[in-house]
């Protein structure tokens, strides 16, 4: 398992070793001991996994404010989409910033993302599947979301804003310049 970090600290890239054969693949996705190794020590809670039928699906930028704020670790389980952490914490020489890779079923790859982080990522095929850990259990009422084409984040999405599929909330998302951040530098979890 290779372990890099992006460009904004906290936010890593994980590739898993895949060992295959004429049958498939095999792939370790989490290691708790090979990850405390790299310093990265979050105890995730829960799973999910999500569908988007159709190519240029938003989801984000979205968030899980404190005391339920969380770490996630995202990967494509099918397809392929452009997956993006933008830095919220308050006090961060990288506030506003963005960090993002490309996940798809063929290189599986993860990326790890700090609680402190928006998240939010586009599909580039049809039914692309993201699976993802998070560090603690959904609270629909600490949930919120930053618009996803802000200019102020100034996230290279790949599409246009006319061709994005968004849901309501996603539509209707606040800008960054409208957004109190309710995390600080000091309570990243990697």
């Amino acid at each position: 398992m290779q372990i890099h970090d992006m460009n904004i600290p906290g936010v890593k890239l994980i590739i898993p070793t895949r060992h295959g054969d004429n049958r498939g693949f095999f792939a370790e996705t989490w290691n708790q001991r090979a990850m405390a190794a790299h310093g990265i020590d979050t105890d995730f809670v829960q799973d999910n996994h999500s569908l988007s039928a159709e190519v240029g699906t938003v989801r984000g930028l979205h968030f899980q404010a404190p005391p339920h704020a969380q770490a996630k670790l995202v990967r494509c389980g099918r397809g392929r989409l452009f997956d993006v952490a933008v830095d919220v914490r308050r006090g961060s020489p990288t506030f506003g910033r963005w960090t993002g890779a490309e996940l798809s079923y063929e290189n599986g790859w993860q990326l790890l993302i700090p609680a402190g982080f928006l998240h939010g990522f586009v599909t580039r095929e049809p039914d692309t599947e993201i699976v993802y850990k998070c560090s603690t259990f959904y609270a629909p009422d600490h949930e919120g979301a930053v618009r996803w084409d802000d200019p102020q984040i100034g996230i290279d999405w790949g599409i246009s804003p006319e061709d994005a599929i968004l849901s309501r909330r996603d539509a209707e998302a606040v800008p960054l310049s409208d957004f109190w951040s309710p995390f600080e530098i000091e309570e990243q979890a990697a």
